[in-house]
């Protein structure tokens, strides 16, 4: 594998700081052919991750942000104290975990690189957000883009769902993908474009 920084969704990084050598790599991990990007090394190094959010905040749209469970939270929860324009994170977690009201729970089926799963959101937690006109505009934010199984699948699922809120019904629509890492050979970029324009921090390549 190896680094590599062509145009195109690639965001600028901050002068002071090569994001790529902050994160750790761990071959054939959890299983043979898997590549591990470690992001957690960003909870080490001060500086990097105050970096990092700050330089996702610059490149967030929408007032609500959709992240999943449980490294995206770590990026991007923080926007909630220092961004002046996310107002609202909703969040996509495992089974189990979101406690739920009748018909508030959506469960989405995703293909992951280790195989199918299901994660689940709450309408409810779309409705507490911030809409613009007829839509609540949502930005995912998430640590990897590998496949773009989970990513396009939980994608798919919003856009399809409509709130209610105080009687008016609302659309809602991923606007933008910011990912910390992307790994650009592994995943469909046309069906990935087709649902919204990607960003990323760091590219990783094949040789």
């Amino acid at each position: 594998m190896h680094c590599c920084m062509e145009s195109g969704t690639m965001i600028k990084q901050t002068d002071i700081m090569n994001y790529i050598d902050v994160i750790n790599h761990y071959p054939d991990f959890p299983k043979p052919g898997i590549d591990f990007i470690d992001i957690i090394p960003f909870l080490s190094n001060k500086e990097a991750f105050s970096q990092i959010v700050a330089d996702i905040d610059a490149n967030v749209h929408c007032p609500n942000v959709v992240t999943v469970e449980a490294r995206g939270f770590l990026f991007a929860a923080p926007l909630l104290s220092q961004s002046k324009t996310v107002q609202n994170i909703i969040p996509i977690r495992k089974k189990g975990k979101l406690p739920f009201s009748d018909g508030d729970l959506r469960s989405v089926q995703i293909m992951k690189e280790y195989g199918p799963d299901n994660v689940f959101y709450r309408l409810s937690d779309i409705a507490a957000g911030k809409p613009e006109g007829d839509t609540f505009y949502l930005t995912f934010i998430d640590d990897i883009l590998a496949t773009g199984g989970t990513a396009a699948g939980i994608a798919k699922a919003l856009n399809q769902e409509r709130v209610i809120v105080d009687g008016k019904e609302y659309k809602v629509k991923v606007k933008e993908f910011i990912f910390l890492v992307e790994f650009p050979d592994l995943y469909d970029h046309a069906a990935m474009e087709a649902i919204a324009p990607i960003k990323s921090f760091m590219r990783i390549a094949g040789e």
